[in-house]
């Protein structure tokens, strides 16, 4: 397969990557396995501290450097961090693109941004974008309630959120939430961002690190396989439909204890022993496949949508 020619936006310029297509972070999953493969496929690698364990976290990073010489960066999500010295961890990994998530953006930006890094802040609604942006950061991941994980319980579809944050806000915004292929990326660009972030389509991947139940799970799914657990608490979270997640679906509250024994769903393959995050768009993806073909195939796709849709407009 030909490797697609570059795009170029704002996000790749801030990035330094040939596509503006990012993985998401998620825990335990977001290591070097992956991540190097985005890296190296054209897209930037992710690597998670949601999970906690930064010495970890930081033997992944030093793998990343062994596998791939192409940008990668790491991710924040404030509402896990154990370490109050996160940041200085951060900036003695030498990376130059961070994420911050699960949080207030001011509580890290400014640190951040003083110590040379470009900052996106991940939000789920207008408020926390103008937030993040009066806090200084770059950027913007802007994630849709279809997106897989944690979410806001009032969630808002991409299809809504992404056009309304970029027509109130000046800066470059990454896409999360039903992206999978060009179509929904070209998509996404046509209501104002100008990247994209893939989270289900990479967990489904042939390099993410999960157990094949998991992936098969994924590919076996329809667009109504997902529940939304917390409808009126907090955390929201989207997860494929288990026989576990169905029963948790009809609790008032589900405490985060559910994720207790996480790591034997994503590695061991036992699919009630947790919840499996996970977004609406499973019900899109049919295989499993290699990191370097899905990206490719999406930007050649994305191309071929913009040609279409101008041809239409002539």
């Amino acid at each position: 397969m030909t490797t697609p020619a570059p795009v170029r936006t704002r996000v790749t310029e801030l990035l330094g990557t040939r596509y503006p297509i990012v993985q998401a972070p998620m825990g335990w999953i977001a290591r070097a396995q992956l991540a190097s493969a985005v890296s190296n496929a054209g897209g930037l690698g992710i690597i998670e501290t949601s999970s906690g364990q930064l010495d970890e976290v930081r033997d992944e990073i030093a793998k990343m450097r062994d596998l791939t010489d192409q940008p990668f960066g790491v991710n924040i999500a404030q509402a896990f961090v154990r370490d109050p010295a996160i940041v200085d961890f951060v900036v003695e990994q030498g990376v130059r693109f961070v994420t911050t998530s699960a949080g207030d953006p001011n509580r890290y930006t400014a640190q951040l941004k003083d110590a040379g890094l470009t900052v996106f802040h991940v939000v789920p609604t207008l408020a926390g974008a103008r937030k993040a942006v009066d806090a200084g950061v770059d950027g913007l991941v802007v994630e849709g309630g279809e997106g897989g994980g944690f979410k806001n319980p009032r969630d808002v579809a991409s299809m809504v959120l992404l056009p309304l944050v970029a027509s109130q806000l000046d800066v470059p915004i990454i896409a999360a939430g039903g992206i999978v292929d060009g179509a929904t990326m070209a998509a996404a660009f046509a209501l104002g961002a100008e990247g994209v972030q893939l989270g289900t389509r990479m967990v489904s991947a042939a390099e993410s690190p999960v157990h094949d139940n998991w992936k098969q799970a994924i590919v076996a799914a329809a667009e109504t396989d997902t529940v939304f657990l917390n409808r009126h608490s907090r955390p929201g979270l989207r997860a494929l439909r288990t026989s576990r997640s169905e029963e948790l679906e009809r609790d008032e509250h589900v405490d985060l204890g559910v994720l207790a024994r996480i790591k034997d769903l994503y590695f061991g393959g036992d699919m009630d022993a947790s919840i499996a995050l996970t977004g609406q768009v499973a019900g899109r993806i049919t295989a499993v496949e290699p990191v370097a073909e899905i990206l490719t195939a999406m930007v050649a796709d994305f191309r071929r949508t913009i040609i279409r849709l101008d041809e239409l407009a002539r």
